[in-house]
């Protein structure tokens, strides 16, 4: 089990976090609509996952926003921003601040946390608890994790620069 802070207290998350060249664990999250959208819907494509506790803190804000605009750019990507939000949040979220559901798609984890249990992002503890803590994974178009990258403050960014030059190397 991996552990990260938030304001520097510990963490402690449930599962483990897949390694580049592992097997992309299957999930099933809420889209917008309520409609169930998993990892085999994606098939065939280069993903981004992007996990996130809520759209509705800042932190999350500005990285669903950063992900909008610099993967909005790039033809062959699709990034999935997934957090435990209501799908009814995260609709009004994308409709206030702009973002384009076919550049980005967001997916809830109200009725499934098989994402967060399946990547070892699972809070299993604390305030945040049922939440999953900040994390990216880039996927191939087979289905293989490429990229991990767990951040350890989960009050900070990942890497944007970074995860889009390892997506990028996929197309």
């Amino acid at each position: 089990m991996a552990q990260v802070t938030l304001k520097g207290n510990p963490v402690p998350l449930e599962g483990s976090i897949p390694k580049p060249g592992d097997k992309a664990p299957d999930f099933k999250v809420a889209k917008q609509d309520l409609s169930d959208i998993s990892l085999k819907d994606l098939a065939g494509k280069v993903k981004i996952l992007v996990a996130v506790p809520s759209l509705d803190t800042p932190v999350c804000a500005i990285e669903t926003k950063k992900f909008n605009e610099k993967v909005a750019k790039e033809n062959g990507i699709t990034t999935l921003i997934i957090s435990g939000d209501l799908p009814f949040a995260m609709k009004r979220f994308c409709s206030t601040e702009g973002i384009d559901s076919d550049n980005l798609i967001t997916g809830s984890q109200f009725k499934d946390f098989s994402f967060s249990k399946n990547y070892g992002t699972h809070i299993s503890g604390g305030p945040l608890a049922g939440l999953s803590a900040r994390a990216v994974f880039v996927v191939d178009k087979n289905d293989v994790v490429r990229y991990t990258e767990l951040v350890p403050e989960i009050g900070s960014e990942p890497n944007y620069d970074t995860v889009l030059a390892e997506a990028k190397k996929l197309i």
